[in-house]
This record gives structure tokens, sequence and C-alpha cells, in this order.
């Protein structure tokens, strides 16, 4: 264990009494509590063995942006994930805490994972799993619970139906109305009460295409209804909910081969899309939240993978953020460990940024966890 990892479970041990106290009295029930990883990395094709990263695999890295410089902000490292995981899809907060639900983990694609971060603690609790396993599960809070919608049961195949809602304050998981249509690595976001579903990747598996279609799901009908689609089909986009818009930016064309720094809104009173200013670094897999008023996206993956050998790979690690009232883009310090399918939020002043795949494709997870100011 480095340096780094030993100190980062000291302090997470001195805080777990704390920790559990906080759990109780403001969350609900007291969540277990988890230690973290010893292994920063691990490979999924290798039944989850920890992983050490090659020369060649840490050359995939980029962090150079072509968006004007703004402010740089720093970055600080927080209590490590209790296992390596990536391909979540991506996390949520409520009452100040992320929830990082399901992904790929020792050593399998079905991972019915339910951690979650206390900030005020640097600390990660168990919580109830997912009642099935799955990866690419979109996830998004509201009104005191946790939905999580769709998923691959197999790595990038398989999606199913599945739509759950988790009571933050019994720890227990809900069965909610399915989706019309299965699908995967959708973006989910809340508007108005509702939770929108939007793009994502569908069977059959040998296609595995991307998808426009754009539902959403009304908790007190638990109805699913439709709403314009998305003007490109995508997945693995970055999605947020700003002053009564939706915006969708960056994501793949069916394979991060065809990424693309779309970066669509939509006008729910309209049900119509606009373009907005692109994405400077195309990229899928990315993370993206809003913080400050603006919206940072951090991390992802490009390029190509054939018979198991890549080719220009790309693991971003990119910081950039885009201003609404100019649309426009700027830059700020990268990633210290580019990633991608990671797990991001906002909570309080910091964007934490857990998790991911340190390489491209879904080989190696990280349990590495990061989190960005502007101070």
């Amino acid at each position: 264990m480095n340096r780094r990892h030993a100190l980062g479970a000291a302090g997470a041990l001195l805080a777990g009494q704390a920790a559990a106290q906080n759990a109780h009295q403001h969350h609900g029930p007291a969540l277990r509590p988890m230690q973290p990883s010893p292994n920063p990395f691990s490979n999924v094709f290798q039944g989850g063995a920890p992983h050490h990263i090659t020369p060649e695999q840490a050359a995939q890295r980029v962090t150079a942006s072509p968006a004007p410089p703004g402010p740089m902000g720093r970055w600080e490292q927080r209590a490590d994930m209790p296992i390596p995981r990536s391909e979540m899809a991506w996390a949520t907060a409520w009452a100040d805490r992320m929830h990082v639900v399901g992904g790929y983990g020792e050593g399998q694609f079905n991972r019915a994972y339910h951690t979650v971060y206390d900030p005020a603690s640097n600390r990660w609790y168990d919580a109830a799993p997912l009642p099935r396993g799955a990866n690419h599960v979109a996830v998004q809070s509201l009104g005191g619970r946790v939905y999580a919608l769709g998923g691959f049961i197999e790595q990038n195949r398989r999606c199913d139906d599945h739509a759950y809602a988790y009571d933050v304050s019994a720890d227990r998981w809900d069965r909610i109305a399915p989706l019309p249509r299965p699908r995967a690595a959708a973006a989910a976001v809340a508007l108005n009460g509702k939770i929108h579903l939007i793009g994502g990747a569908t069977d059959p598996a040998d296609e595995r295409a991307s998808i426009s279609w754009h539902e959403v799901y009304d908790p007190q009908a638990d109805k699913w209804e439709r709403r314009r689609p998305l003007p490109a089909s995508r997945d693995h986009v970055g999605c947020v909910a700003h002053n009564g818009l939706i915006h969708v930016v960056g994501g793949r064309f069916n394979t991060f081969q065809y990424n693309t720094g779309l970066h669509h809104v939509y006008l729910p009173e309209r049900d119509t899309w606009e373009e907005r200013a692109p994405l400077p670094t195309p990229r899928s897999g990315h993370g993206m939240v809003v913080y400050r008023g603006r919206f940072f996206c951090m991390g992802g993956e490009g390029g190509i993978i054939e018979r198991g050998v890549s080719r220009d790979a790309k693991v971003f690690g990119q910081m950039e953020s885009y201003d609404p009232a100019t649309d426009s883009w700027q830059s700020h310090a990268p990633m210290p460990t580019p990633r991608h399918a990671v797990a991001a939020t906002t909570i309080g002043d910091w964007i934490l940024v857990a998790g991911g795949g340190a390489v491209l494709g879904g080989a190696v997870q990280s349990a590495l966890h990061e989190a960005f100011t502007l101070g």
C-alpha cells in the first residue's frame, strides 16, 4: 500500500465512529461502514485481481484542452472507494451524500453494489444492494428517493427494463413501473418533479446501437410518457438540468470510436431541442455536474479496440466548464488521474469524482476518488 492510500485508510478509521452516528442521526437508518480499497486498480478480466498500470496504459492519458483557460481550481484526494469499479453510469446525491449504484467490479459485470459516500466524515458506507446486478444503470435522486433505471446485465449487452426507487430514510429498494423499452447507458435527470431518461443504447447485442429515446417518469402516477427524442442518437452522454432546461453534452454514436462534442438543450415548454456551443474535447463516458452555475465535464474515453487490441486509445482528464449565460466553454486544472465511466456529483463547494475506468474500455477499474474545487 502506498503512502497516499495508507493515509486515506487511517483517516477513514479515525472518522468511523462519528460517521456512524451521523448516518443514524441525519440520514435514516445507520448504514454499514466500509474501508477504502487497499488496491487502487483491478482487472475485471482477471477476476478482479490487483493491477498495476503499465507505461503503455499510462500513455493513454491526455489532459490538454483547446478551450480558453479559466480559473484553474485544485484537486484533492478523498477516501478511495471500497472496491475498484467502473461503468456505474454515473452517480447522484441526496442529503449531502453521494450514491453509486451497480457497475463492473471484482471480475464481474452485473454487480448490485450500492455504496454511499459521506463527505463530512470522508467515509464510505454499504447501503441496501440493487435488487438485481447491472452495469450502466442510469441514476437520479428526487424527493428522498434514488432512482435506478435500466442497465446491461452482461458486458455492454443484454439491457433490461427494470426500474427501482431507493427510499433513503428506510434503506430499501422498491420496484416501480418498468421502462417502456429496455435500454442502458442512458442519462437520467430530474426536472419539475419528474425523471427524464434520455438516449442510451439497446440490443441486439451484435449491433448495440445508440438510441435517441426520451421518456419521462412521473413518480406520483408511477407512469412513463414519451417526449421529443434527442436529435442525435447517442449514449454515455453528460446530462444536467439547470434553470428549467436539460442539457445533453458529448457522448458517442454506438462506440467510443465515434465520439461527439454535440451539445443539445431541451426546452420542456415547447417539447423541442436546440443546439448550443459544443464540448471542446469530444468524448464519452465523462462526468457532468452543475457547480457554481456552470456545467463541468471531466474525464471520458475515446479510441478503437479491434480484436482486443487498442489503437489511438485515449483516457481523458480534461476539466472543461460551460457558462449557460454566455454559451461558452473554458478549461480548468485537469484530473490528477484521468478516468472514464466515473461517479461524479457536486456536494457543497466540491465536485466529487470516484472510481471509473483507468484505460480505454472496461478492462481496468479504479477505486480512486478525487475532488475538485475553485476554492
